[in-house]
């Protein structure tokens, strides 16, 4: 989808357009053929920076060639998958093209980009491509605290949950969460290096309040890397904690059932042997079975008492 909006420079009015104006963004979201070549042909561009950020593998990075600079950074997800939600990332291409044009490629559309097609960002002028992209590195931070405050409210609900019903899909849900903060904490650290490089090399042209813009996203990026990794490791606790409980569980149930046997196989083994076909005590006697039956009683007790004793039961 090829989607182009301007602000014009006098009245700052923000609008969507369809010529390939200067000081345009022309947002691409899971372009086809037909409009990637679109693009190139009237800005006059090589398709190769394009097409990087469709690539779902692709790592956050700076690239600079000639008159285009690239940024490839990690943004949040929201997947939906039947009755749950999974935390990802995937790649957003940030494309300058001779201080002309802005150009924003993903292979979703994302909350990043609907927010600025939306008009929900103050101070956001598609002519000035530096604040613009600076702008879009701090919501992507913002972005990341939201969605891992999101992912530990649900860790401590399935948490409870798990405390009450010890089934499966709590301990999935945890695993699935896991992974998210896994994924969410090694893209928060990609984009730190972008920042840093972006924030040292002066890969752009900046001013004073751009500046300040950057230290903003920075802050909030580190605050999000900070905050996945307590989470991670309070997770990572849980989940072994869990796993322990489940283990030791498991332990006292088969230890019952081991004592539980013993106790039976009492009766079972005097029942077996005065079942035989030979001569045995109380054979001829009348009350030959409530004897064996008292004596299967007695020794199960005593059987009962031994193992209460030693913590069997």
């Amino acid at each position: 989808m090829l989607n182009i909006y301007n602000t014009d420079i006098e009245t700052n009015k923000f609008e969507k357009i369809k010529e390939f104006k200067p000081g345009a963004w022309i947002s691409l979201v899971n372009p086809s053929e037909e409009e990637i070549a679109k693009v190139c042909s009237n800005l006059k561009i090589e398709d190769e920076f394009i097409r990087y950020p469709l690539d779902y593998e692709e790592q956050a990075r700076i690239d600079i060639e000639d008159d285009m600079t690239l940024f490839v950074i990690d943004v949040p997800i929201i997947e939906e998958d039947k009755d749950k939600k999974l935390y990802s990332t995937m790649p957003l291409g940030l494309i300058v093209v001779r201080d002309t044009f802005f150009i924003t490629v993903s292979l979703k559309k994302n909350r990043i980009i609907d927010a600025f097609e939306n008009g929900k960002v103050k101070g956001m002028y598609t002519y000035k491509k530096t604040r613009f992209l600076l702008q879009i590195l701090y919501l992507n931070a913002s972005y990341y605290l939201n969605d891992l405050k999101k992912i530990n409210k649900e860790a401590e609900n399935t948490v409870l949950a798990l405390q009450k019903s010890m089934k499966n899909k709590e301990l999935i849900q945890l695993l699935n969460l896991e992974n998210s903060l896994v994924y969410i904490t090694t893209s928060l650290r990609a984009n730190e290096l972008v920042m840093e490089k972006a924030a040292r090399g002066k890969t752009l042209k900046a001013y004073e309040e751009d500046d300040e813009i950057l230290e903003d996203a920075m802050i909030e990026n580190r605050q999000a890397m900070e905050m996945g990794k307590i989470y991670s490791d309070i997770l990572s606790g849980t989940m072994d904690a869990y796993a322990s409980i489940i283990s030791n569980n498991l332990n006292v149930v088969m230890k019952l059932l081991a004592s539980i046997t013993i106790i039976l196989s009492v009766p079972t083994l005097i029942a077996s042997i005065w079942g035989m076909n030979v001569p045995l005590p109380f054979a001829n006697n009348a009350h030959g079975f409530a004897i064996v039956i008292g004596i299967s009683i007695i020794i199960s007790t005593v059987a009962f008492v031994w193992l209460r004793k030693k913590d069997m039961l």
